[in-house]
């Protein structure tokens, strides 16, 4: 039978399951099952939310949103972010999908580690970024049941000590290419004007989250 969670399951197509096999073949365990759960996690909140979803390019996004972070898929001069996006739109445009539903997910990927902007965008875009933020940051990990986490996690793992795992998998994704890290321009002005401003640090919310790994 095939796996759901409050009636959320992988989309049963010939696109979902070629991408299944892409980002299996392409990721290692970790980035693999971390963005399938990215997935149940964002569906989730579409479903709460009364969201209406094309779950399957939601599916295909949430699988190829860390792809850039791999060696086959590393532009070197790129942001991840859009070395994913670009080997999705590769995908989709081999499969004969249409320009309209490519650039959603081409969106959904570039933007998900650019907060504030996504949750006003279409569906997918809005739920892959609240899926990864979900399954990195723990935010609205008290709306899911206790039953449906367990049930998520124990089909996808949290592999080996996944906080340190996850924070280590970005920074070999991009430590050869630190000048694609330069972003939000409004802390550095924050910075330079208030000596009393504390940036935020991406890396210490993940340890603090309530994820126990």
């Amino acid at each position: 039978m095939t796996f759901n969670v409050q009636g959320i399951r992988i989309p049963d197509s010939k696109l979902a399951r070629e991408a299944t096999e892409f980002v299996r073949d392409t990721e290692n365990d970790l980035l693999f099952h971390h963005s399938s759960r990215v997935y149940y996690w964002g569906a989730l909140a579409g479903q709460r939310r009364g969201l209406n979803v094309d779950y399957e390019l939601l599916y295909v996004g949430c699988m190829f949103h860390d792809v850039g972070l791999t060696h086959e898929h590393c532009s070197c001069d790129k942001r991840f972010e859009v070395d994913g996006a670009n080997a999705a739109r590769a995908f989709l445009e081999g499969h004969g999908v249409d320009a309209h539903d490519v650039d959603k997910v081409w969106a959904a990927i570039a933007l998900h580690t650019t907060p504030g902007i996504p949750e006003f965008m279409a569906p997918e875009i809005a739920l892959l970024t609240a899926g990864v933020e979900m399954d990195v940051l723990g935010i609205e990990y008290e709306k899911v049941s206790d039953e449906s986490r367990e049930a998520v996690v124990h089909q996808h793992p949290r592999v080996g000590n996944f906080k340190e795992n996850i924070i280590d998998a970005f920074y070999q994704g991009i430590k050869d290419r630190p000048q694609t890290t330069f972003g939000n321009v409004k802390a550095d002005v924050i910075c330079d004007k208030d000596p009393q401003f504390v940036r935020g640090n991406f890396c210490s919310v993940i340890r603090n989250s309530l994820w126990k790994a």
